[in-house]
């Protein structure tokens, strides 16, 4: 196995995991009366992220690994985590607020308030350059940019007091 088929598996392992974990959470949070805002823009963003994984697929399996970008891409799922266990239950792939809860400010939290949008922000255009695909990079990373800006509009107003 090529270390192009590795790194792809691995992500789509971590992608697929997210999801799970995203449903878990927002069943726990729905069942303590969480309000989705924003579901509209949902499956877009899904399917985005769904074409972004597929084109690696489609056009790097074969590629050859630029490694000190893996290890910037590795040094970003670091952060993954750290956002992941600030966030614990509260961790979902959907905009839900719990009333009268408060925000987390704690952990990346403290120094940003949207870490997570900007650990996106970054891999989404940084792993098709692992694999040698600039253009790829830089259509995603703007289509992702965009989902982005229109994912913070609708999240801001929904965790205005």
């Amino acid at each position: 196995m090529t270390g192009a088929l590795i790194l792809l598996a691995f992500v789509t392992l971590q992608r697929a995991a997210e999801l799970v974990i995203a449903h878990r959470n927002t069943k726990h949070l729905l069942a303590r009366g969480a309000v989705e805002v924003g579901a509209g823009h949902y499956p877009v963003m899904v399917r985005l992220h769904a074409t972004w994984l597929a084109a690696l697929w489609w056009f790097g399996w074969q590629a050859a690994i630029a490694l000190p970008l893996l290890a910037l891409y590795l040094l970003l799922q670091l952060f993954r985590v750290w956002i992941l266990m600030t966030l614990g239950r509260r961790w979902t792939t959907r905009i839900l607020t719990v009333p009268g809860e408060k925000l987390v400010t704690a952990g990346p939290y403290r120094f940003l308030r949207h870490p997570n949008y900007l650990l996106v922000a970054l891999e989404v255009p940084l792993l098709p350059l692992v694999f040698g695909l600039p253009w790829l990079a830089l259509v995603f990373g703007l289509l992702n940019l965009a989902m982005l800006a229109w994912r913070i509009r609708i999240e801001d107003g929904a965790l205005r007091p």
